[in-house]
C-alpha cells in the first residue's frame, strides 16, 4: 500500500451579471478513503490458527464413518475446558477459511467532478442544474484462490414434474463429476467433493484492489427561500453507477465473485444504482392573523406543516440461483446462466409522508404529529432481498416476488 498518496483538490465559483447573476461552481479533487476495520479484523481473525471448520456430509462415505449417532456426541468436553480437541478421526476432515490482502494490494482511490449552474428566476425562487461524475479504482473485491480450474458441465432442467426435460444448465464447475459405482458413489453419476489446490484449507478469500466504478448523474433542481412561511424544493435527478463487484465485506462474510478465473461477467449495474428520482420538499408556516387578532393569532399561528414526496425507478436485481451448481462451496455467488451481475430491474416505487407541527407557548413545548407512507394505501410497494450479498436490505429496495424453477 502506498504511504504517499497524492490527492490534489480544486474548485471554483462565479457568478455571471449583477441583477440575479447565474452563479456557477465547480470541483475536482482526487480522495483516498480509509480501510474499513472490519476488513482487518476479518483477516486477523481467518488466518488459519484462531479457528477451525468442520462439516461432515452423512451421504459421503467417509463422513459417515465418524457422523455422531444420537445422542453420542462427536467430541465430549467439560463444560469448564478453554479448549475442546476433536478427536483423531475428525483431525482429517477439519479445515480452515483465511482471508488477507493481495500482495500488491493499493488503497481505493476516488475521483469526483461536479459543476453547478444556478439562478435566481423570480423573488427567492431559483433553479439549477448539477452534474456529478464519480470514477473509483482499486477498489475491493475478495476473489477465492483456492480453487483448481473449472470445467463446463451441462446439467439437465425438468419441469415441475421431473420427468420432463424442458432445457439445459451450462456452468463451469469447480468439482469433478464421478460416472462409476464406489464406496462415496453408490449410484452414480455423482459430484465429486470440491478438491482444492491446497487441501488442508477451505477458502481462501483475497482481498484484491482490482475493482472499478462509474457514477454520472445530473440533477434539475427549483427551490423556494423561506419566505411569508413558505418554501419548497423540487430535484429531478437522473443517474447510472456500474461496478465490477465492490464492497467485497458483508457482515463479515466475503463477498467472492462467482468465476475466481472469469471476472468479465461481474461487471454490470452496481447495487445502489437508480435511474429515475424526483423529490418534492415543502414547508407551510401560515400566519393568517396578526397583531391585530391576538386571541385567533394563538389559535392558528404557530402551526407548521411540512412533507416530502419522493418516486424512483426500479434497483438492480440479480438472477440468483440456489444449490452452489458451480460447486465452489460458496452458496451465494451463483447468478442463471449467460446473465451479468445484477441484469434485472425491480419495480419502481412511490412515499408520501406529512408532518404537522404546533408550538406551545409553556416553556418552549412542541406538539408534532407524523404520518409515514401516506401512499401505501392506494399503492403497494413490496421489499425483497436484492442486496449483491443475498442479506436483506430494507434501504428502499423494491422487486416483485421471486419464481422458482
Amino acid at each position: 500500500m502506498n504511504d504517499h498518496n497524492f490527492s490534489p483538490r480544486v474548485g471554483l465559483a462565479y457568478s455571471i451579471g449583477n441583477d440575479r447573476p447565474l452563479v456557477i461552481r465547480g470541483g475536482w479533487g482526487v480522495f483516498y478513503p480509509r480501510i474499513p476495520q472490519l476488513y482487518l479484523s476479518t483477516i486477523a481473525t481467518q488466518n488459519g490458527i484462531n479457528s477451525t471448520n468442520l462439516f461432515l456430509d452423512n451421504m459421503n462415505f467417509y463422513g459417515r464413518q465418524i457422523f455422531p449417532t444420537f445422542p453420542n456426541p462427536l467430541v465430549a468436553c467439560e463444560p469448564s475446558a478453554s479448549v475442546c480437541a476433536p478427536t483423531s478421526s475428525a483431525v482429517a476432515h477439519l479445515s480452515s477459511d483465511i482471508s488477507a490482502f493481495a500482495p500488491n494490494f493499493e488503497a481505493p482511490r476516488v475521483q469526483q467532478a461536479s459543476l453547478t449552474l444556478e439562478r435566481e428566476v423570480a423573488n427567492r425562487i431559483a433553479v439549477g442544474v448539477s452534474l456529478l461524475h464519480v470514477h473509483g479504482e482499486n477498489l475491493i473485491r475478495a476473489r477465492d484462490v483456492n480453487l483448481p480450474p473449472p470445467t463446463d458441465v451441462t446439467y439437465p432442467v425438468f419441469d415441475e414434474s421431473g420427468f420432463s426435460q424442458v432445457g439445459t444448465y451450462d456452468v463451469p464447475t469447480f468439482s469433478t463429476w464421478q460416472m462409476t459405482r464406489s464406496l462415496t458413489c453408490p449410484f452414480p453419476p455423482c459430484i465429486n467433493p470440491l478438491a482444492r489446490p491446497v487441501a488442508q484449507l477451505g477458502a481462501i478469500n483475497q482481498f484484491e484492489s482490482v475493482a472499478t466504478s462509474d457514477y454520472n448523474a445530473a440533477t434539475v433542481s427549483v427551490h423556494r427561500r423561506m419566505t411569508r412561511g413558505l418554501y419548497f424544493r423540487l430535484a429531478y435527478t437522473w443517474a447510472k453507477a456500474l461496478d465490477n463487484g465492490q464492497d467485497a465485506l458483508v457482515a463479515g462474510r466475503p463477498v467472492t465473485v462467482q468465476n475466481s478465473y472469469s471476472t468479465a461477467s461481474e461487471r454490470g449495474p452496481s447495487v445502489t444504482d437508480q435511474r429515475n428520482r424526483i423529490a418534492f420538499s415543502w414547508i407551510a408556516a401560515p400566519r393568517p392573523f396578526g397583531r391585530e387578532h391576538d386571541f385567533l393569532g394563538k389559535l392558528f399561528d404557530d402551526w407548521k406543516l411540512a412533507g416530502v414526496m419522493t418516486y424512483g425507478s426500479g434497483r438492480p436485481l440479480d438472477a440468483r440461483v440456489s444449490g452452489d451448481p458451480n460447486q465452489d462451496d460458496n452458496s451465494t455467488n451463483d447468478r442463471l446462466p449467460g446473465y451479468t451481475r445484477n441484469a434485472f430491474q425491480g419495480p419502481d416505487y412511490a412515499t408520501t409522508d406529512l408532518r404537522i407541527t404546533r408550538r406551545l407557548r409553556l416553556k418552549r413545548l412542541k406538539l408534532s404529529a407524523e404520518r409515514l407512507s401516506l401512499m401505501r394505501a392506494p399503492r403497494d410497494n413490496q421489499r425483497v432481498t436484492i442486496t449483491d450479498d443475498g442479506f436483506q436490505n430494507m434501504a428502499g429496495q423494491f422487486t416483485k416476488l421471486s419464481k422458482t424453477l
